[in-house]
C-alpha cells in the first residue's frame, strides 16, 4: 500500500495536524516505510506458531500473599468524625 500526497493531507486534516508544505511529503515517505514494514511482517508465515504472552518465557517472581501489618482499624475508627458498625458516615453530598 502506498499513500498519495493528497491522501496524507487528507489523513492531517482528519487528524487536526497542520503539515508545513515540505512536511507531507516527508510524512508521506514516513508513512509509506511503516506500511512497507507491516507488509513485510504479514508475508511472515506463522502457521503452527502459539501466540505468546511476553517475548520471552518469564516467571513472575510473586511475594507470599500474608498480612505483614497489624490491623488499626479500631484505631481510625475512634478519630473518624462518625463512625457506625464498623463504617465511616459522611455528609450526603447529592440529593
Amino acid at each position: 500500500m502506498s499513500l498519495s500526497l493528497d491522501q496524507v493531507r487528507r489523513i492531517a486534516e482528519l487528524s487536526r495536524i497542520e503539515l508545513a508544505p515540505g512536511e507531507a511529503e516527508r510524512s508521506r515517505e514516513q508513512l509509506n516505510g511503516i506500511f512497507g514494514l507491516i507488509e513485510a511482517m504479514q508475508a511472515v508465515d506463522t502457521a503452527g506458531v502459539a501466540p505468546m504472552a511476553h517475548a520471552r518465557d518469564l516467571a513472575q517472581r510473586l511475594r507470599e500473599d500474608r498480612v505483614s501489618e497489624t490491623d488499626r482499624h479500631a484505631d481510625f475508627q475512634k478519630v473518624a468524625p462518625e463512625a457506625e458498625a464498623g463504617l465511616y458516615l459522611v455528609p450526603k453530598v447529592i440529593e
